[in-house]
């Protein structure tokens, strides 16, 4: 296992300091604003732990409320909102200096069966081999690969769309909540890019802020990161100083196991 994703899987073994309070730190060398996807997937790890073991989250929507601070941690307050028979609700507040960042809503259900189907099958593009891998994204929690990711990087308008592979960047052990809790954090790595691809040359970087506002997450199956996933994501709409992105996550079987959906600050300066 690289020595991040290890890292990773220790800010998500979170410390319960009271009943429905629990308390999160960040990586060792952090010094800007926090990641989204950390903050996200820490506050479903604090949910999980107020929920009976045979349910399993199966949608969370998130606000980003402010930017989070590497300077100290995070404080998960855990509100019990519903317990059901079959769905049992949360609501997490992820709080630093006395002020929420983010607030979270998850809902859990039991296993059960009914109908199924699926619109679409995933890109019929092969999973990459490891030394196609760009070496600075080895040092990573996860590895992953974008298709025509040469031509992505060009300085020109594109058409708003990226396919993704990633995995993570070592062997998680089976526990199935550890494995969305680190999709979780990684569906927030490309949404925001995703959405600024047909705006390629029209701006700096350097004079753009962004920041995602609100991300959504459902999951259809079981995931499992320890194989290659294929994230399908596009971007519909930009307007209003944001971005609107979806991505889907299908795994080497194309099976669509979950969906995200997120809006972005892109503001102009």
């Amino acid at each position: 296992m690289h020595p991040s994703l290890t890292e990773l899987i220790s800010l998500l073994d979170l410390e319960e300091i009271e009943t429905n309070l629990f308390r999160g730190v960040h990586p060792a060398g952090r010094q800007k604003r926090l990641f989204g996807g950390q903050v996200i997937a820490q506050a479903l790890v604090a949910a999980t732990k107020t929920v009976e073991i045979e349910k399993i989250p199966h949608s969370l929507h998130a606000y980003f409320i402010r930017p989070g601070s590497w300077k100290m941690p995070i404080l998960l307050e855990v509100e019990r909102v519903r317990n059901g028979r079959s769905f049992s609700t949360r609501r997490v507040l992820a709080i630093q200096d006395g002020e929420a960042i983010l607030s979270m809503d998850i809902s859990f259900q039991v296993k059960e069966s009914g109908l199924e189907h699926q619109m679409r099958d995933a890109p019929s593009f092969k999973p990459p081999k490891e030394d196609e891998m760009v070496d600075g994204l080895k040092k990573r929690p996860f590895l992953s690969f974008r298709e025509n990711h040469k031509a992505k990087m060009e300085p020109e308008p594109q058409s708003p769309e990226q396919h993704i592979w990633l995995k993570a960047n070592g062997r998680v052990s089976e526990n199935h909540l550890m494995h969305m809790a680190l999709l979780a954090y990684q569906s927030d790595e490309a949404l925001l890019s995703t959405a600024r691809l047909p705006h390629r040359g029209s701006y700096l970087s350097e004079e753009l802020q962004g920041a995602s506002l609100d991300h959504s997450i459902w999951f259809h199956h079981p995931v499992n990161v320890n194989d290659w996933l294929m994230y399908w994501l596009d971007s519909p709409r930009t307007g209003n100083a944001r971005g609107y992105t979806r991505g889907e996550i299908y795994n080497a079987n194309g099976l669509l196991v979950a969906s995200c959906i997120q809006e972005g600050l892109m503001r102009t300066v």
